[in-house]
């Protein structure tokens, strides 16, 4: 089987524009968490949301054509070009063997609220021409292959929370089974709108700690009430190995495993089986090494962060056999389909400089949630393999090791 390596990472969301000034806040503890601005909550009973800010969609796309995209694209070709950049391919590069693996959970929400309206007020002459082209999932990946050129297979994720994740693992099959030498994998989300955080506020999925953002968002915490809504973008270049290490290219990790599973359960309520049989499938793939850090989905909600314990302890034999697990949704929020390329990236970082991010906001123990979740700041240690977990509405998951060259 084809080996696959990292060789090119970019990522934004509410702590940092860049995949350094991101990874430094997120390991610093730093809070993107805040009231939203995107659009007036006032009547809202959340109030509370990880937004980007300070981001010009001009500076990724020419003026003229950013009415063309809905603001999830605009994320996502932000982190393609700043994982492309770091790649540091030549001229020369073979397009044609070269593919796109996309994911995001919802696409295009703001621009269907948007368009929806001007339907019910306004009629349908008045819809933009733009609205479909600019909303569907896949052209995330659209959008990214025509200013990159890439010529490969052009793949999109649509499942929910796993979507980065899964994004990762497709672009991974392809290079294995030779589809591809190099592919680019974008996973962006950018779904807070009113109707995005009215729909999760109705399923009660949300915080309503609206007082107090910064403290909002607690993987694994007895005091946790619900996620609290991210955006954000990530992107990784993947390539076969032999066809790096030809090039010289700085090789930040190898995939040696990814697992995937369905609960086949409920279409909400995560269980423990699934996820269990994900990280199974991954760690055995990937020859069951030993896991030096877990970086959790670790949702902040009730039922995730419990059933996601219990799956680790089962897998690895036991509390005392686990490594150190820490979730980053208390620093950035939960970028659902998104999270998984963001968190990847963050592992791979993570590997990079030998440090573990801490799990903020965790003050309260839970006697369900009894690992060691990395709560007095971040924690610098060796890392030689890491695991990363992603699970979605519809009892769909993923997880991905990682391993350090």
């Amino acid at each position: 089987m084809r080996r696959v390596v990292v060789t090119g990472l970019g990522m934004i969301n509410s702590v940092g524009n860049d995949k350094e000034s991101s990874f430094k806040a997120i390991c610093d503890g730093k809070c993107g968490i805040d009231t939203i601005t995107i659009f007036n909550p006032e009547k809202y009973s959340v109030k509370i949301a990880g937004e980007v800010r300070d981001f010009d969609p001009s500076t990724v796309m020419a003026p003229k054509e950013v009415k063309k995209a809905d603001r999830f694209i605009h994320l996502g070709l932000k982190a393609a070009q700043e994982a492309m950049a770091d790649a540091n391919f030549s001229e020369d590069t073979d397009m044609e063997r070269f593919g796109i693996s996309a994911g995001s959970g919802i696409g295009g929400l703001p621009s269907i609220e948007k368009n929806s309206v001007i339907l019910e007020n306004r009629g349908p002459r008045r819809i933009s021409p733009f609205f479909i082209p600019g909303a569907l999932v896949n052209m995330l990946g659209g959008f990214v292959s025509i200013e990159h050129g890439t010529k490969g297979p052009n793949l999109s994720s649509v499942t929910a929370c796993a979507a980065g994740t899964h994004a990762i693992s497709e672009a991974c099959k392809t290079i294995m089974c030779n589809g591809a030498e190099k592919m680019l994998v974008v996973s962006a989300e950018s779904a807070i709108t009113g109707v995005g955080i009215g729909g999760f506020a109705a399923m009660k999925a949300l915080s309503t700690r609206n007082d107090d953002p910064k403290t909002s968002s607690r993987p694994f915490d007895k005091d946790r009430d619900g996620f609290v809504m991210g955006e954000g973008a990530a992107s990784l270049v993947l390539e076969e190995y032999e066809s790096a290490v030809a090039r010289g290219a700085n090789i930040y990790g190898e995939i040696i495993g990814f697992g995937e599973s369905g609960d086949a359960n409920h279409i909400t309520t995560p269980s423990l089986d699934g996820p269990a049989r994900a990280m199974r499938a991954a760690y055995k793939m990937a020859g069951e090494p030993k896991i030096d850090y877990v970086n959790a989905h670790g949702t902040s909600t009730p039922v995730n962060d419990k059933n996601e314990t219990s799956a680790v302890k089962e897998l690895l034999g036991g509390k005392e056999n686990c490594p150190p697990v820490s979730s980053i949704k208390g620093q950035i929020g939960h970028c659902l389909g998104a999270a998984g390329g963001i968190e990847a990236v963050t592992c791979l970082m993570a590997m990079r400089d030998g440090i573990i991010p801490p799990t903020i906001n965790y003050t309260t123990p839970d006697e369900n949630c009894d690992l060691d979740y990395v709560s007095t700041g971040a924690r610098k240690v060796d890392l030689n393999v890491v695991m990363s977990n992603s699970f979605g509405f519809g009892g769909t998951n993923g997880v991905l090791i990682f391993k350090k060259i």
